[in-house]
């Protein structure tokens, strides 16, 4: 004998729902970021650049260049470095000056011993903070923006203009 659907209302059949307990993750896609990692027992002594952010864990000796990309002193980083890059964050300890476009953050176990000069600084209670500061307002940064902008937008010369400029 049938036995009715358990999906029937009124003698209507229905899909079934979808159940409310079940987990279906979203699925996300991200560009992968490129990070490099320098380990707890590296030790690098000279100078470094690049173009993707560097996470350090070990020891570095010289000097650091990432204008355009972040870098991070871990818990066991032991950077004895100037550093320029965009994006500077200490939990580790620093020995020389740092330069960022962007921002300095000093966490509650990070030390820094130098100057820095940065657009944004955060130093967290419990961070120390040996040497001078200097927040520099962010009007320069605009200037070079609104400068490259205008290089790219400039209008080209014609061949009539640069005829007529010639024979003036």
């Amino acid at each position: 004998m049938l036995q009715p659907s358990e999906y029937t209302y009124n003698g209507k059949s229905t899909p079934p729902t979808a159940n409310p307990n079940s987990f279906n993750p979203v699925k996300t896609v991200s560009a992968p970021v490129e990070q490099a990692t320098i380990g707890r027992t590296l030790v690098i002594k000279g100078e470094l650049s690049g173009s993707e952010s560097l996470y350090i864990d070990g020891r570095i000796e010289g000097k650091i260049s990432l204008p355009d990309n972040r870098v991070t002193v871990g818990r066991n980083g032991v950077v004895q470095a100037n550093i320029i890059a965009r994006e500077v964050v200490v939990m580790g300890k620093v020995s020389g000056n740092i330069e960022c476009s962007d921002r300095v953050d000093i966490r509650s176990e990070g030390s820094v011993t130098g100057d820095v000069s940065t657009i944004r600084i955060s130093v967290e209670d419990g961070a120390v903070l040996k040497g001078g500061i200097e927040v520099r307002s962010n009007e320069r940064k605009q200037n070079q923006t609104q400068s490259k902008q205008s290089e790219t937008t400039k209008p080209s010369e014609t061949p009539k203009t640069m005829a007529a400029t010639a024979s003036a």
